[in-house]
């Protein structure tokens, strides 16, 4: 039936047809339909596990690549507007029109000899973007794990460099309900031997032990790599080498240098096989790009985009407005899943907030915005509504923004934060640059 297709969205489609009720978490279908494939790649691969700074660390090594003169790959999930945005081939998006013969050999593998293999929507596409990879002539292969790690699609490949990021408590339905289980999840990533780079400076125990137990060679931050800086410039140093009077990278937040530490460890790790210039890491983290990572877009009012969507990213998240300096009125459009652990994040960024925006969502899984309003009352309860603060609700983070633009003066600030779909809401269209109608007057 497969040969019918002949559109991304139609084998975006057949994928969700495709989702099992009752699929088994392992990666033995996965690894089946791969084999059957004969997928596989001829370049050092990068594997970053996480719960928060994946999707940076990922451009960030990207960046650095492609100023050292490598053709680079990257795989990332989800996307905030548009399918295509998961794969970068030499730091372009990739054509949706190039995706589709992946897809139909994903399809023929799946079905081969009418012995049919069950795959979830990520494994399928995942798959399809591997392969499509593995035929692009790369030199490095960059890929972000969807979710944990042990169990994700993208552990099929054997990584010659793993990256684990930040570790903190989400998706606990799937992966644990403490970091302890969350960082053995993510920690199936390393491979015996081979080097693993743990940029969280405080890891679960879990990630050393399974580094341990498996020989892998474990680089820890503060031990085997470090960063200094004041407010002009940074430095990096690894077991081999250093590097001095950095520029601060141009993804903006405190936490960005963390997730710089970790990208030059990797290379540090992988110097035998990818070597970087100096001058590559200088331009490349000067030049990085990711929309929706503390996006600050100058305008009036200004608006700041952040994929901010578990207790730990909204904390950074609040630090960096909180650095952002004065704004006599905060606007948040916010629209999140219903299985996050919503108290927490209301309650630290709540006090910087002065109108909430609250919206509904395109997916089942999320929680609607009278919900989210109404567990915004309910803590303003708890803590004895110490202030006003209007709230409203809507229907889409595109008509959120509206509301938010027409009540805001030109000085004020708005932050679209939550979920993908929150700020590839309001990115539909492109980013907007916003005029207050005050202006116009």
């Amino acid at each position: 039936m497969h040969t019918t297709i002949h559109t991304l969205e139609g084998w975006l489609a057949h994928c969700e047809r495709l989702h099992p009720q009752h699929i088994d978490m392992g990666l033995e279908r996965v690894r089946e339909v791969a084999r059957r494939m004969a997928l596989r790649f001829d370049c050092p691969v990068i594997t970053v596990a996480g719960t928060n700074g994946k999707g940076s660390t990922c451009a960030m090594l990207e960046a650095v690549a492609l100023q050292a003169g490598y053709r680079t790959g990257v795989y990332t999930s989800p996307h905030l507007v548009h399918f295509e945005e998961r794969c970068r081939i030499h730091g372009d998006i990739v054509n949706a029109s190039d995706l589709i013969a992946h897809f139909a050999a994903v399809e023929s593998a799946r079905t081969q000899n009418g012995n049919e293999f069950s795959l979830s929507y990520f494994e399928f596409t995942t798959l399809a973007i591997l392969r499509l990879m593995s035929f692009s002539l790369l030199d490095v292969a960059i890929l972000e794990v969807g979710l944990g790690g042990r169990l994700d699609a993208t552990n099929l490949i054997d990584a010659d460099c793993a990256v684990i990021t930040s570790i903190d408590i989400d998706h606990t339905e799937y992966l644990g309900p403490d970091r302890d289980s969350i960082g053995r999840e993510k920690a199936g990533i390393m491979r015996t031997g081979r080097p693993v780079i743990v940029s969280d400076p405080v890891p679960p125990q879990s990630v050393i032990d399974h580094a341990r137990e498996i020989g892998a060679d474990l680089w820890r931050f503060g031990q085997d790599f470090n960063y200094s800086g004041d407010k002009q410039q940074w430095a990096w140093s690894g077991r081999g080498r250093r590097y001095a009077g950095l520029a601060y990278p141009a993804l903006r937040g405190a936490n960005q240098l963390m997730n710089a530490s970790g990208a030059l460890a990797a290379f540090e790790a992988l110097r035998d096989r990818i070597p970087v210039t100096a001058q590559a890491v200088r331009n490349g983290l000067a030049l990085v790009q990711l929309p929706g990572r503390f996006q600050i877009v100058p305008g009036q009012p200004t608006l700041v985009m952040d994929v901010a969507h578990n207790p730990h990213s909204v904390a950074a998240l609040t630090a960096n407005l909180d650095a952002m300096g004065y704004f006599p009125t905060t606007h948040a459009v916010f629209g999140a899943m219903a299985d996050k652990d919503l108290a927490p994040m209301l309650a630290k960024v709540g006090p910087l907030i002065d109108r909430w925006y609250f919206t509904d969502l395109p997916t089942p899984r999320a929680d609607t915005a009278a919900s989210l309003q109404q567990k915004w009352n309910a803590l303003q309860i708890v803590a004895g509504g110490r202030r006003e603060v209007p709230c409203s609700t809507h229907a889409s983070p595109e008509k959120a923004l509206e509301a938010a633009v027409a009540a805001a003066d030109p000085a004020d600030r708005i932050v679209v934060f939550g979920s993908f779909y929150t700020v590839g809401g309001v990115l539909q269209n492109g980013t907007p640059r916003l005029q207050a109608k005050h202006l116009d007057t």
